[in-house]
């Protein structure tokens, strides 16, 4: 990625962690305090955070909002309430019921436990029955 929202120093701190080493030993690595690493890791994430909200955004434009999944709510009953829903539409969806609750868990895992949502989650339905989520 050449250019993009993140400096080079961003990148190397997280791919570091992504292999699974700790903040003290990318700093033994790269020749700074574990301080510094820690900031330069929350700076990263806060740019890849903005980053899937603009494209959270871009998606959702030729997207139907379809529902609201509410705080508390069991994923598996999530799912049928979203096929329900795009049914309602006229729309199939283009996941199973696994396919749909490993993509809620894996698009936006601050939102959820494993089966249940621990916050309120916006669904939005496009008309090839893809899916997106807030």
């Amino acid at each position: 990625m050449k250019d993009g929202l993140l400096t080079d120093r961003q990148k190397e701190v997280l791919r570091y962690r992504r292999a699974g080493l700790t903040q003290q030993q990318i700093a033994d690595i790269i020749h700074t305090s574990k301080a510094n690493i820690c900031t330069i890791e929350k700076s990263a994430m806060e740019n890849v955070k903005r980053a899937r909200e603009t494209l959270d955004f871009f998606y959702s434009l030729d997207a139907r909002h379809l529902c609201t999944i509410e705080k508390g709510s069991d994923l598996l009953d999530a799912s049928k309430m979203i096929f329900l829903e795009a049914e309602k539409a006229g729309i199939k969806v283009l996941y199973d019921s696994v396919q749909l609750m490993n993509r809620i868990r894996e698009e936006i895992p601050e939102k959820n436990k494993p089966r249940l949502v621990r916050e309120k989650i916006e669904v939005y339905l496009k008309e090839d029955g893809d899916l997106y989520f807030e």
